[in-house]
């Protein structure tokens, strides 16, 4: 069987190569083969430090490679770059296979018996549109499912960008004052609205109902296909059922494009899931080895599902995890955490690496850089990617996971508050509404998942240094949840004061 030969190459190939890279190699190709050669579904949660260096990814390479039948592999352009230079001319120098290889967006002939990458943005595109481009039945293997409901959610986010009202008066001119009278209206009533961090708002009923009578003034005037492409799939799009409708704003240009995509994806996703085997590979997917929330969320219904377990001798991390500390949403809460991160700060100045303080709400953040700047000076960079070897970055969640990857590995990591999504956020309020309103449990099936996901990913290039994580949001220790988000956290020896020795000791046994 080819579980027996893929096990046999790839033990080979990593005795050659002296090091045995991730514990879990062999019982992942193994996995992987098996569901190639039954056509079986498959879940496989490695870890969020896997996920972040990618060590797993020759565990489905071995077996694709050896597998005499077409596969195709779902990944984001970077990741290809990765697998087309390094892993894969490496497999081939061992593993000896003619199997031919590509990429693009759609299959190269109809009698294609090779290895297709391609990119997650193409693949569901696919899938979801019915273009035609990949046959069905095909294995297909998608790499990074931990962002896979946002991609989903990118490839079906319908938008009007300003520039597309002047194509839809260029192609009714006869109907010009009905149009800018309507965009008058919309730009008047979202404008009003409270300015807001996040620079976009929903759409309340009365401005939908502006653009329901926009559309029923051209339909009853105009066939509906005389309209510009893009006002053809906006106007599809939003009638269908369990839609959002917001508009991002820009308020120094006057000017707001308005959006329409699905609340959630798993009712789409299941018909893609029925069209071939599909292998989904992560590493923060969920707690529980059978992923029961995350499938529940992505309509996966009968799937293989493993999650291997973390090393710890590879991956433990230090953790800080202050209990006196006050409440987030308490006035005291800012100035215990100055007090927290000055002395961080102070401790940690004579080791090597870089120290990062996430800081999620905007303005605790600018304060919390200028306060720490004005003491420790140009060492304490804001959402800056020019740093010094020993240097400080003050970052909200999303800089930090925007560029992670590009940054020094840092020695410390400072949390402030658990990223939790606000529901200050208009667009998570509009998904909450949602759960709400079908009675489903929003915090556990929604605003808890994004949050662990979130924590673990960030976390992780500390797990290279078995650094420190400092984490100084009091519910993980007297909230119900907290168990779970110190499970997410695991394997860690926890601290329970900061010492200058901390952040130079190599020796994990000091801290347990």
């Amino acid at each position: 069987m080819i579980e027996v030969e893929v096990h046999q190459r790839l033990r080979a190939f990593l005795r050659e190569q002296g090091k045995p890279y991730w514990s879990h190699h062999l019982t992942m190709a193994r996995l992987v083969a098996r569901a190639l050669r039954l056509g079986r579904s498959a879940l496989l949660q490695t870890d969020a430090l896997s996920r972040y260096q990618g060590r797993y990814r020759l565990s489905y390479l071995v077996p694709v490679l050896l597998w005499q039948e077409p596969v195709i592999l779902v990944v984001p352009e970077d990741v290809q770059q990765r697998l087309l230079m390094v892993e894969i001319p490496q497999l081939r120098q061992w593993v000896e296979t003619s199997k031919p290889i590509y990429t693009g967006d759609r299959v190269p002939a109809e009698d294609f018996n090779g290895l297709l990458l391609t990119t997650p943005e193409s693949w569901l595109r696919d899938r979801l549109h019915q273009e035609g481009r990949f046959p069905p039945g095909i294995p297909t293997i998608l790499d990074g499912v931990d962002d896979l409901e946002q991609w989903v959610q990118s490839v079906l986010t319908v938008n009007l960008q300003p520039s597309d009202w002047e194509d839809l008066m260029l192609a009714c001119p006869a109907h010009g004052d009905a149009i800018r009278d309507a965009r008058v209206q919309l730009t008047k009533t979202i404008f009003q609205r409270p300015v807001n961090p996040y620079d976009c708002c929903l759409l309340e009923p009365y401005e939908q109902r502006i653009l329901e009578c926009l559309f029923e003034f051209l339909g009853a005037t105009a066939p509906l296909p005389l309209l510009p492409p893009r006002w053809q799939q906006f106007q599809k799009a939003y009638t269908q059922p369990g839609q959002m409708l917001w508009a991002d704003i820009s308020r120094q240009l006057g000017q707001f494009s308005l959006n329409s995509s699905p609340i959630e994806v798993s009712s789409v996703l299941r018909e893609v899931w029925e069209q071939q085997p599909v292998i989904l590979v992560g590493g923060a997917l969920d707690l529980d080895a059978e992923a029961a929330v995350y499938r529940q969320r992505l309509g996966l219904d009968d799937v293989t599902s493993v999650k291997f377990t973390p090393d710890r001798s590879d991956e433990l991390i230090h953790l800080y995890l202050p209990e006196r500390i006050p409440m987030p949403n308490t006035e005291w809460f800012q100035s215990a955490l100055m007090q927290e991160m000055h002395t961080l700060l102070r401790l940690s100045a004579g080791g090597q690496g870089l120290t990062v303080l996430i800081v999620g709400d905007t303005p605790l953040k600018a304060q919390v850089g200028s306060l720490l700047a004005a003491e420790f000076g140009s060492r304490v960079q804001v959402e800056r990617t020019c740093l010094d070897e020993n240097g400080v970055l003050v970052t909200g969640w999303e800089f930090w996971q925007t560029y992670q990857k590009v940054l020094p590995i840092p020695q410390t990591i400072a949390i402030a508050t658990l990223p939790i999504p606000s529901l200050e956020d208009p667009l998570i309020a509009g998904k909450v509404a949602y759960y709400k309103q079908h009675r489903l449990d929003w915090f556990r099936l929604f605003l808890f998942p994004e949050a662990l996901n979130k924590l673990q990913r960030a976390i992780a290039p500390v797990r290279e240094r078995q650094g420190v994580v400092a984490l100084f949001d009091s519910r993980v220790v007297h909230r119900s949840y907290g168990q779970q988000v110190l499970t997410a956290l695991n394997p860690f020896a926890r601290v329970s004061y900061l010492e200058a020795g901390l952040f130079n000791q190599t020796d994990c046994s000091f801290f347990e």
